[in-house]
């Protein structure tokens, strides 16, 4: 069921900015704590009049929509334009890339619609390869949510929509039948408005103190998954947890005159000495050193001592993920003790989330913090080491970057060998881990009471996500005939 899973940045680094007062809290849920138990109910049943559940389930493209690949050409314009190539070439390879790529194009569709003025802290990229497993700060291995470049405040029900059309188009990709189709999406949303339910009925600190872990997937799910699933589970775990910072040491670093250095092995890593010259390389080295003792202070005290045991010795840029090619992504090594101490940090830029212009601009100035403040609301367990920065570079340009781990036990589903049975049950566990995500950010009193009992929610969410397939695949064919007659320029296969 699991695999394990594996960014040019311009010549924009001159100086640092200052990093804002940390903000751990997003504000989404300030008059919940005010209201009774009933009158968050109640405010639940008043949205359905507002907007009946049936309504989520109509869809069609709006006369004046946008044109998906104009969508994707103004988001190349802020980002590295040699990169950018990489990116169309990778969502070209099918539906379901081009889906995974395609965030604003969906922002857009979703923010035309009705909503239901119930407010969470989204993921804005909810798609079921951005959910995966990793290790907590206790050294479990966890199940959540690990992609957060487009968290903001919204419409819980954009997040669900997002999560559920993914699942109907990779169902199709695996050239799954319509009646397997239509029972993973329906697993995906009952899981959801069950657990979301559930969660309801709890305190606020046993919704917070929620995680899913191995033995909580097997407790919970075992029974669906079968012997050789959870074979495949228990292993891909074990595998997991050998994917860290020292194999990432033999994968990417060489020794180098007695020093360890990043390989490299373009366009996807590039060290650092390799893309610029060597004034201009001081120059971002000596930014760089200074952005990590600023990157410090976003740290909570005690893993801002641990990180100061560590040096940065070498620096490359690494091309990772779909949607965010051309984004400027740097990784970091950094030595502690000896080379046997390697840590290895991901540096990533972070722009405005897609769905700003259709739910209202952040309320952070760093949309490094945005990332990070998102990330730490939503998810269970956090990197140690997630933190966030700000760059000003050459002619006033502004970047914001956050920072965390490369690896540190990550594992995905391995979506193409994955039966539709398998697939069910990965939708029930994507749906709860959206649902807790949601419920610790949002009203899960006012939501559940939404989502009622039956599957009116459940099936109106269903039709949406074939409707929507649908369209994601004429945008998809958009793109490939955009790359064949030269309006863009793509890179295949890399």
């Amino acid at each position: 069921m699991w695999v394990m899973t594996r960014s040019h940045p311009s010549r924009s680094f001159v100086t640092m900015g200052e990093p804002s007062e940390a903000n751990d809290s997003s504000r989404v849920t300030s008059d919940v704590g005010r209201a009774t138990v009933d009158d968050r109910v109640e405010r639940g049943r008043r949205a359905r009049a507002t907007v009946p559940r049936t309504t989520h389930g109509d869809w069609a493209p709006a006369a004046d929509r946008p044109d998906p690949i104009a969508i994707l050409e103004q988001q190349a314009t802020t980002r590295v334009a040699d990169l950018v190539p990489i990116r169309y070439g990778r969502m070209a390879a099918s539906a379901f890339a081009f889906y995974r790529g395609a965030a604003a194009v969906m922002a857009g569709d979703l923010g035309a619609r009705e909503r239901s003025g119930l407010q969470v802290q989204l993921c804005g990229d909810a798609h079921l390869a951005n959910f995966g497993g990793f290790a907590s700060p206790e050294r479990s291995f966890v199940f959540d949510i690990n992609d957060f470049d487009e968290t903001h405040p919204g419409p819980f029900e954009w997040d669900v929509e997002r999560l559920a059309a993914s699942f109907e188009i990779a169902a199709r990709s695996r050239g799954f039948t319509p009646k397997e189709r239509a029972s993973i999406v329906a697993s995906t949303v009952r899981s959801y408005r069950q657990a979301m339910r559930a969660f309801a009925g709890m305190s606020n600190l046993d919704i917070w103190y929620a995680t899913l872990d191995v033995d909580g997937i097997l407790r919970q799910w075992g029974g669906e998954l079968g012997g050789k699933a959870i074979k495949n589970l228990q292993r891909n775990v074990t595998k997991a947890e050998s994917k860290d910072r020292l194999k990432a040491r033999t994968k990417l670093t060489r020794v180098v005159d007695g020093e360890l250095q990043f390989i490299s092995d373009p366009p996807l890593l590039v060290p650092v000495h390799d893309v610029f010259t060597a004034e201009f390389r001081a120059q971002i080295e000596q930014v760089v050193r200074s952005a990590f003792r600023l990157y410090r202070r976003t740290l909570a005290s005690d893993r801002r001592h641990l990180l100061e045991g560590y040096e940065l010795t070498h620096l490359a840029r690494k091309v990772v993920g779909v949607g965010s090619v051309g984004t400027r992504s740097w990784v970091a090594l950094l030595v502690g003790r000896d080379q046997d101490d390697p840590l290895f940090l991901q540096i990533k830029e972070a722009e405005s989330s897609v769905l700003e212009p259709y739910a209202g601009k952040s309320q952070f100035a760093n949309h490094g913090q945005r990332v990070v403040t998102g990330q730490r609301l939503m998810q269970a367990a956090s990197d140690i080491f997630l933190g966030w920065q700000h760059v000003v570079g050459e002619g006033g340009i502004h970047h914001d970057y956050y920072m965390r781990q490369l690896w540190d036990w990550k594992a995905s589903a391995d979506l193409e060998t994955m039966a539709a049975d398998v697939m069910g049950v990965y939708a029930q566990i994507c749906g709860w881990t959206l649902a807790r995500g949601h419920a610790r950010s949002g009203d899960a009193i006012a939501i559940g009471a939404y989502l009622g009992r039956g599957d009116t929610f459940d099936q109106a969410i269903a039709d949406f996500s074939r409707s929507y397939a649908d369209q994601n695949e004429k945008d998809h064919s958009a793109l490939v005939d955009a790359i064949a007659s030269g309006r863009v320029t793509a890179q295949l296969g890399i």
